[in-house]
């Protein structure tokens, strides 16, 4: 994990698409603020986290591993969407 010092107004740039910045900072809260593309998709790891076990449930529910034609399936999460080419 890497550890970054920011201040107000200050921010970082990913992977020359994706910049954060840091807007206030309240107590023990800080506000982001975040500019990237709209293939990208940005959530909360709560939510990251409900989606990726919704989505293992559904498979168990639907479809055995067993069931799955061939080597498997390679499904897409629900938290990425798929680029458009």
């Amino acid at each position: 994990m890497l550890y970054l010092t920011r201040k107000v107004g200050e921010s970082v740039v990913i992977n020359d698409t994706i910049e954060v910045t840091v807007v206030e900072v309240r107590g023990k809260s800080i506000k982001l603020g975040f500019v990237f593309p709209p293939e990208v998709s940005v959530l909360r790891r709560e939510i990251h986290e409900r989606i990726k076990e919704e989505n293992k449930a559904a498979l168990g529910t639907e479809l055995a591993a067993s069931d799955l034609p061939g080597e498997g399936l390679d499904l897409p999460s629900l938290a990425t969407p798929a680029k458009s080419e």
